[in-house]
């Protein structure tokens, strides 16, 4: 296999995890999450990120993401300055809170990443189970680099998944969590998503993973309870998906940017790529690098 492998490559852990299908599940998780946090969505409604096409805008903001992980090292870092660009311009005073927001305040930035990097290992932990605590460990070190690309400080991210989640506790812990308005419409996409929405039958399922596995105050504002029944029946979905994702074909169990980078690193072209950013709008300079 030759070719630019990109900021992580075949043999990272970053690969292994995030090309699982299942894996993706787990950022809706990530999102109701970040939706919790009134600073982070205010940002995000003054992009008008839920107002105008939120499912499309939803799209775009995963096919960057996932440039980091699967793209060359020139895309990945033309990705990076396109998410930067946005978070650049994202600065005001939140109305619920009475609080100013920033796009690019370290704290929001970490609790972003936080929220993404322990959804992704908890829905590894669920329906893959491949990882040991040591691949755990090797897969956060990876992200704090996709971190300090997105302008994260490396020195806040704490140094390892048990800290992290911690930090998360804390977060949690704090008080500042709230279901406002916007993070309520947030979890309307996964409730009723909306007739345009890919998948739309499996997002039902998506919906209940994500609300049933998140922290028990945060699930609580969204005012999803977990009476015992609830909760068997999420863990019968878990280990069916973890019994049956060994037996999907590929197209199925892998998701499509990882399929295509693999494809191309084996000299083929599927083409899945260019198609999708040009649907979502997306124009990647790829002529510069970070820092360049």
């Amino acid at each position: 296999m030759s070719g630019d492998l990109g900021h992580f490559g075949p043999e990272s852990v970053s690969w292994r995890v995030h090309r699982e299908v299942t894996v993706l599940f787990g950022g809706a998780r990530a999102l109701l999450m970040q939706a919790a946090h009134p600073l982070v969505i205010a940002g995000a409604r003054q992009t008008g990120f839920y107002e105008r096409n939120p499912w499309r805008r939803l799209q775009r903001t995963l096919l960057l993401t996932y440039t980091l992980t699967f793209g060359s090292r020139s895309e990945a870092d033309a990705a990076a300055r396109r998410i930067n660009e946005v978070h650049e311009r994202v600065k005001g005073v939140d109305p619920v809170t009475g609080l100013a927001y920033d796009g690019l305040d370290p704290e929001l930035l970490l609790y972003v990443h936080a929220c993404l990097v322990d959804s992704a290992l908890l829905f590894e932990e669920k329906t893959v189970g491949e990882l040991d605590d040591a691949g755990r460990q090797r897969f956060h070190e990876e992200q704090m680099l996709a971190a300090s690309m997105l302008l994260v400080p490396r020195q806040t991210i704490p140094p390892t998944v048990p800290e992290l989640r911690r930090y998360l506790d804390g977060v949690v812990g704090a008080g500042i969590l709230r279901a406002t308005d916007s993070a309520l419409r947030v979890a309307s996409l996964f409730e009723d998503p909306p007739a345009d929405a890919e998948w739309r039958p499996v997002l039902r399922i998506v919906s209940k993973l994500a609300f049933g596995t998140l922290p028990a105050p945060v699930r609580e504002l969204y005012g999803h309870a977990m009476p015992p029944h609830r909760r068997a029946a999420m863990a019968a979905t878990f280990a069916a998906l973890r019994r049956v994702r060994p037996m999907l074909p590929e197209r199925y169990r892998y998701i499509a940017p990882y399929q295509d980078r693999l494809a191309a690193l084996r000299g083929r072209t599927t083409g899945y790529t260019q198609r999708a950013r040009r649907r979502a709008g997306i124009r990647l300079d790829e002529t510069r690098s970070i820092g360049g």
